[in-house]
């Protein structure tokens, strides 16, 4: 499996990320295990998890995928051989902290609340899960807004969290930190305090991520590429949207559009993932692994979150590193992105 390094910080992860956020709700514990097992066999060392999971979230279930990464730390001892990544929900979640915004007092007792449930002592990438403010990520793209927030109050913000993280490093308990569902001025603003106060620098970014989905080719790529921010992709097959099991107003029992989560799902996005499975088909290809292969293909990849609710799905998805795509498919993909460029809808 190819390691990569997660921006300037030294940590080498595998290209393919286990993705947690169905235990707990999807998967049972002893599933859990037996996907860390089986990845940790084919050489994956690097594991995301957040304390919202599993989704969807709710106050019964919030907390529960830590808790089962934590039992096999505890069972095995093997905590070193994985990289963990974990994260601080953002604000609007009631049963969290009574939804109350990411601040640096936030963070202090959300990242107790990481390492309890983790039976660890340490996170070695923690990550800002959204921002406070107004974004665009979540399919919130139509109704975005920037305009009439408190600029003042965003940037006191920003350095209080800022602040924390760093005095939570120096304690060891967070090797590294991310931000995730941000934009470039977030992240620029983050990496601009960092270099004025001598704060440690955001080296990832996750975001959504697939061939439905690419904004981040345009200025978030620019800031990956001058900044050293690597893009740790997230629903690289659009919750499953991209195998097709959706089309036709199909709706298979247990999936996350039977559970509510499927708000990827609307007919300008189907029409693209047929187009995508008739490539893929045409080219002798599986179009999970098509599509995870593509992402991985892109300069500002530092990892591609995979995430499995079957052992089945889950060989299925490692085995797409094993997948080198031909100049042709990879032209095609280009021409259908032209075509689809937006899929919201």
């Amino acid at each position: 499996m190819q390691q990569r390094t997660l921006g300037r910080t030294g940590i080498s992860v595998s290209q393919i990320c286990l993705g947690t956020m169905t235990w707990g709700e999807q998967n049972t514990e002893a599933e859990g295990h037996a996907q860390m097992n089986y990845a940790l066999d084919q050489g994956i060392n690097f594991i995301d998890t957040a304390e919202l999971y599993p989704t969807p979230g709710r106050a019964e279930t919030q907390g529960a995928t830590e808790t089962i990464i934590g039992s096999w730390f505890k069972t095995t001892g093997r905590r070193e051989d994985w990289v963990l990544a974990s994260k601080i929900t953002g604000p609007r979640n009631s049963w969290i902290r009574d939804g109350r915004p990411m601040t640096g007092a936030e963070i202090v007792a959300a990242l107790e609340q990481n390492l309890r449930r983790l039976s660890t002592d340490y996170i070695d990438l923690y990550q800002l899960h959204w921002p406070n403010r107004a974004h665009y990520n979540f399919s919130h793209a139509w109704g975005f807004d920037p305009f009439g927030q408190d600029r003042a109050a965003i940037a006191d913000n920003l350095f209080d969290v800022l602040e924390t993280l760093d005095a939570q490093i120096k304690a060891g308990k967070i090797r590294a930190i991310g931000v995730s569902n941000e934009t470039s001025w977030g992240l620029m603003r983050y990496l601009s305090l960092a270099e004025r106060h001598g704060l440690p620098r955001m080296a990832t970014i996750q975001n959504e991520y697939n061939l439905l989905r690419r904004h981040f080719d345009l200025d978030l790529a620019e800031v990956s590429a001058f900044e050293d921010v690597g893009l740790l992709a997230y629903s690289p097959l659009a919750a499953g949207l991209l195998s097709g099991k959706y089309n036709n107003g199909e709706m298979p029992a247990g999936s996350r559009g039977a559970l509510g989560a499927m708000w990827r799902l609307n007919p300008a996005s189907e029409t693209a993932t047929r187009a995508y499975m008739t490539l893929a088909e045409q080219h002798g290809l599986d179009v999970c692994q098509m599509a995870i292969a593509f992402c991985l293909t892109r300069p500002f990849m530092a990892s591609v979150i995979i995430g499995a609710t079957s052992m089945e799905q889950l060989r299925t998805d490692i085995a797409a590193a094993d997948i080198a795509l031909s100049d042709e498919v990879l032209t095609a993909i280009d021409e259908l992105h032209r075509l689809y460029p937006r899929t919201i809808a």
